[in-house]
């Protein structure tokens, strides 16, 4: 079933990308998923098929979800195009199959007859798209004459190229396996590894960009450098570690957030090592994770090398009964459990 919903769902994406280079836009589009850069990128490339430069005071029109009503996305629906063949009517952030029961039936007609001249997009930017079957008459006016387009984060093989592409932009290079070490330090969200290609691409003094430059000017995830945190205990790199874990207490980050995720890197980690004892890879602990990048999966492998079965589980025990002894111990004081947790895991390491 799950394979099933994500061809629909490339489908979609796929045809809406053809209509957008052929000329050929429909009447009504639901754009929704994590990936907002590509979303907001289709959108304006839309916008520039529908609408000529300088029309879009006439023939644009934007509307909040949070006052939207029937009546006045009919009077956008309405207006005609002013010196464009069509007009482009964009509704943020509406869930269409929560709206008050006596605006869902006109909607569904509205949506069901729109005019040729007219593209409406209703944008899910910061609440989810969640169709409902049983409002009959709004799910199939949907399903008949509009495109649900799920924009979701990208396969690691295309994020690679896309980043290789956006510093070939600036002049740079860089290789897939630092690509993928930056998808590794700030996630795989295209709006979040913008803005940092564009610091490095600044920073870079050579056409090739290196890990140096990447470490330099990236600003790193808290997962990323929990990972790091973790590694450099497993490295029984002690004082790298307890440096890492002052620089997420100086940055005001909350213990229960570090700690959080040095519980899931723990799990992680055991893994790992029950990939080893039964002779798997690293693709393995990669796709029980869920991970879009090799390189924590190739790290958690190497890292799992230096802890046997028995280390792992006692580092993982210990982290839950920090994580309990944080949120139910009347006054505790979770700066200082968290540290004595990592003195714990310091000094434990020989032991397991």
């Amino acid at each position: 079933m799950a394979k099933k919903t994500e061809a629909k769902n490339d489908g979609a994406y796929r045809q809406m990308k053809k209509d957008i280079s052929a000329g050929t836009i429909g009447s009504l589009y639901i754009f929704h998923g994590e990936e907002a850069y590509l979303r907001d990128y289709y959108l304006e490339q839309m916008k520039g098929k529908l609408i000529p430069a300088g029309m879009d005071s006439f023939n644009y029109h934007l509307l909040p979800g949070q006052s939207l009503t029937i009546e006045k996305l009919a009077e956008a629906v309405d207006a005609l195009p002013m010196m464009s063949p069509r007009t482009l009517v964009v509704v943020n952030d509406y869930d269409l199959f929560k709206a008050p029961e006596e605006e869902r039936g006109p909607m569904a007609a509205l949506l069901a007859d729109l005019p040729e001249y007219c593209c409406v997009v209703f944008v899910y930017d910061t609440i989810p798209y969640k169709s409902d079957a049983r409002m009959k008459k709004l799910a199939g006016a949907i399903k008949t004459h509009g495109q649900v387009v799920q924009f979701a984060r990208q396969a690691q093989s295309d994020l690679v190229d896309w980043i290789g592409r956006r510093f070939r932009a600036l002049d740079h290079d860089i290789s897939s396996a630092d690509a993928q070490y930056l998808i590794f330090l700030c996630g795989d969200l295209m709006n979040g590894l913008i803005s940092e290609i564009g610091k490095i691409g600044t920073y870079a003094r050579n056409r090739r960009v290196t890990r140096e430059d990447i470490d330099a000017v990236a600003i790193p995830t808290v997962e990323a450098v929990v990972f790091q945190m973790t590694e450099a205990l497993t490295r029984k790199e002690f004082d790298r570690a307890f440096s890492v874990l002052n620089d997420l207490l100086r940055l005001q980050q909350h213990p229960i957030l570090i700690l959080a995720a040095l519980g899931k890197h723990l799990r992680q980690l055991y893994s790992a090592r029950l990939a080893l004892e039964s002779g798997r890879g690293s693709e393995w602990v990669k796709e029980l994770w869920g991970m879009r990048s090799t390189y924590p999966a190739e790290k958690l492998m190497e890292a799992a090398r230096h802890h046997g079965p028995d280390w792992c589980k006692w580092a993982m025990g210990r982290c839950a009964e920090t994580d309990l002894a944080m949120k139910s111990v009347a006054g505790a004081d979770a700066k200082e459990l968290l540290v004595d947790l990592m003195l714990e895991l310091s000094a434990g390491g020989s032991s397991c």
